[in-house]
């Protein structure tokens, strides 16, 4: 009876062991103030981030190291709650600071945190020590875990944002959270602003975009429609009189963004001053777009204001608006001369002889008026293209006019009349 009242050799060592844990997590428990202390003494004197941080976000800072002492021990306690009890540590710190604080700032504070840990307490047992270790790695884990989904839900809500933002200027809707929807997401953008209009690819690298544009010295906004994919490309400065001799045409610039397009036509809009008024370049990007198969030729990308015909001939008001604009009223306010000239030579199938024979000119006089229309508008009338962009505009202008006319004259002889 008495062999058979006497525990097993066994079971003692197991008795023991449960009393050992116990000890040693009771141990834990008082030391783990003093942990904490040490472990802000340790960040204060190896990280000069920290140091240099807000008393309240070093508070912050602080929480999160004393809570992953404090999961430690429930850990140890219990590993099962590995999971859980890991992913609790960040839950002491505020929302902010995930955005102050950045993953490899982070990683520095655990690895500072165990160190402090591993010192004061590995030295107890070997098994203290291999479930520091291991707790460390679940920490590690849980942390990359946590900026990660940080990351992911920023990137979805930044491409949210950036689609609402290039639909704005599409549409030409922008209001007064336009330049701060700008600003939420980076935009480094400050002077000026262009669009660029084309094809989406099958597979689109946005990421490849955005370091190309870097390295061009711009910004881009990226907006996928359907099958259209639209850039809003804009400056990273100002243009000065430094900086402007370096800076790139966006021209220049659309033709290296150019591979990330899809196949079919690229057509570059006008620039304007500054983003907030990509719109007006949008809508000449976008009426491009839409009739740039009726140049056959048409150069990739080719600008918007090149496809002024084809456009003014689909009803663009704002290429009809252009056209009379800068062609056909400089040159009637600068000499009728230069107008008839010019009607005459593209009457004319464009020879210098029958233009002069009909004008009763010498052939001299017509080259000299031709470099005169070149020289006010800017479009050399000796081309093939833009003698139709030249003529398109004569017939516009004198439409317009004789609307002008056709509508004061019954005026006139209304007054007449009483």
């Amino acid at each position: 009876m008495s062999s058979q009242a006497k525990p097993s050799k066994g079971a003692a060592s197991g008795e023991g062991a449960v009393l050992d844990k116990t000890a040693t997590l009771a141990w834990l428990r008082r030391i783990s103030g003093d942990l904490a202390t040490a472990t802000t003494t340790r960040l204060e004197q190896s990280l000069p981030w920290y140091a240099g941080m807000p008393p309240a976000r070093r508070s912050a800072v602080g929480l999160v190291a004393q809570a992953g002492i404090t999961s430690f021990i429930q850990w140890y306690e219990d590993p099962s709650s590995t999971p859980w009890i890991a992913a609790d540590i960040f839950a002491a710190a505020p929302r902010e600071l995930l955005r102050s604080v950045s993953l490899q700032q982070t990683l520095q504070l655990i690895r500072i945190t165990v160190e402090i840990v591993e010192e004061r307490v590995a030295s107890k047992s070997e098994d203290l020590r291999e479930a520091i270790l291991l707790y460390s790695r679940e920490v590690a884990f849980t942390a990359a875990d946590v900026y990660a989904r940080a990351a992911e839900s920023r990137g979805l809500w930044d491409a949210r944002l950036e689609a609402l933002v290039v639909d704005s200027i599409l549409t030409g809707e922008a209001d007064e959270e336009l330049p701060s929807r700008i600003a939420a997401l980076g935009w480094h953008g400050h002077g000026e602003a262009c669009v660029l209009v084309g094809t989406a690819p099958v597979m689109f690298d946005v990421d490849q975009v955005r370091r190309t544009s870097r390295k061009l010295g711009v910004d881009v906004l990226v907006g996928v429609q359907g099958s259209r994919l639209v850039m809003v490309i804009g400056r990273a400065q100002p243009a000065n009189e430094e900086t402007e001799p370096d800076a790139l045409p966006f021209v220049e610039i659309a033709t290296q963004l150019e591979p990330a397009f899809g196949d079919g036509f690229l057509v570059l809009g006008p620039t304007v001053p500054a983003l907030v008024d990509a719109s007006q370049s949008a809508r000449a990007a976008l009426a491009g777009f839409a009739v740039a198969r009726g140049w056959r030729h048409a150069p990739r990308p080719v600008e918007a204001d090149d496809l002024l015909p084809e456009r003014a001939l689909a009803g663009d008001p704002v290429a009809k608006h252009t056209l009379v604009g800068r062609i056909y009223r400089p040159l009637a306010a600068h000499s009728t001369d230069l107008v008839t000239t010019l009607w005459s030579y593209l009457d004319n199938g464009r020879s210098l002889e029958a233009t002069a024979r009909e004008l009763f000119v010498h052939p001299n006089t017509v080259r000299y008026r031709l470099k005169r229309v070149s020289d006010v508008i800017g479009w050399d009338a000796t081309g093939p293209r833009e003698a139709l962009i030249l003529q398109t505009a004569l017939i516009l202008g004198s439409i317009g006019s004789a609307d002008v006319v056709r509508r004061r004259t019954p005026m006139r002889r209304s007054r007449d009349a009483h």
